[in-house]
């Protein structure tokens, strides 16, 4: 075992959208239990809401940098603010991914 081993063990994994299944439905319903759908409601809205801010926190401090560095980064200042504008439902960071996609298919195309 070297000494860089250790770093081995944990690579970061690409974010996907996870996104909750409804809660099932139970046999047996009671009084006092809470309503599932709303508490699926909230937690959809949580888990879009924090999605959102994890982009703004990571892509647009990049709008700081000149055009060329983003450049080098594989990032285009258009496209970070087209992302940004995005409504809440739409993944931002899914929506850039796929944008950069493009950009790279066409860009091989022409070679």
């Amino acid at each position: 075992m070297s000494q860089y081993e250790p770093l081995h063990h944990h690579q970061p994994q690409p974010t996907q959208a996870k996104h909750s299944t409804p809660p099932p439905q139970p046999d047996f319903y009671m009084p006092a239990m809470p309503p599932l759908e709303l508490i699926h409601a909230i937690e959809t809205l949580l888990h879009r809401y924090l999605r959102r801010r994890r982009f703004r926190q990571r892509y647009l401090p990049l709008l700081a940098h000149d055009d060329h560095m983003l450049d080098d980064m594989n990032h285009r200042r258009n496209d970070i603010l087209w992302a940004s504008r995005l409504p809440l439902k739409e993944d931002a960071e899914q929506a850039l991914a796929e944008r950069r996609a493009q950009r790279k298919a066409a860009r091989e195309k022409l070679c």
